[in-house]
């Protein structure tokens, strides 16, 4: 997302909630007040006033005890705040290349893309480095590129891949081949003894992308 250092206190404070949000998916006012270092009533104030701007809304969660708790999430309208990569242009161009050159020729643009993408990252991924090294490096790059990603290792000994946002999702669903050759791009640059799986799909109306990686078993 945009810097906003130069901007006021509560409009850092709504941008800080809005990527929570994206990052973790639904919270209530205490979590991202906990995450955020201020009160729950304050943030309930900043999460109210991004509901009348339609940034947000919310969904009553049942507790063993007491009240519901409000669990807030964003809207389709806070895509606005995170990257798109001139999606319609994107989208436009991809609709113009499959009418030139047809499927099969966007087929092969799309592995010229995947091939200058794997060798971009071979150069910058240490080859001999330990498997979550290798990942966190990856993670890196893929944040550069705006997708919000991280490493979470998981307790069988292997790590989820995870992108909280997608800056080319509308041409992702525009051209299926992109999120295809994505993942044989990370499968590349991993090297071959690491098995990649994929979770979550923000395609597929999952709030995320999240890829199982694992060291593959010979």
């Amino acid at each position: 997302m945009a810097s906003i250092t130069s901007k006021p206190p509560e409009t850092r404070t709504r941008h800080a909630i809005l990527d929570r949000l994206k990052r973790f998916g639904p919270q209530d006012a205490a979590q991202l007040g906990s995450a955020l270092d201020v009160s729950a009533m304050a943030v309930r104030q900043h999460l109210y006033e991004l509901e009348s701007a339609g940034l947000v809304a919310f969904k009553d969660h049942a507790r063993p005890m007491g009240r519901p708790a409000k669990l807030w999430r964003l809207t389709p309208a806070a895509d606005r705040f995170f990257p798109d990569a001139h999606a319609e242009l994107t989208v436009a161009l991809i609709g113009a290349l499959r009418e030139a050159f047809g499927g099969r020729g966007l087929k092969r643009l799309l592995s010229i893309r995947s091939a200058h993408q794997t060798e971009e990252y071979l150069a910058r991924i240490p080859r001999r480095a330990p498997l979550h090294r290798r990942l966190q490096k990856l993670a890196r790059i893929r944040s550069e590129e705006g997708y919000m990603a991280e490493v979470q290792p998981q307790e069988d000994g292997s790590f989820l891949l995870i992108e909280n946002h997608c800056p080319i999702c509308a041409a992702a669903t525009a051209c299926a081949g992109l999120c295809n050759s994505e993942q044989e791009v990370f499968e590349a640059a991993l090297g071959s003894g690491v098995k990649i799986t994929r979770r979550e799909h923000i395609v597929s109306g999952a709030r995320r992308c999240a890829y199982s990686v694992c060291a593959a078993i010979e």
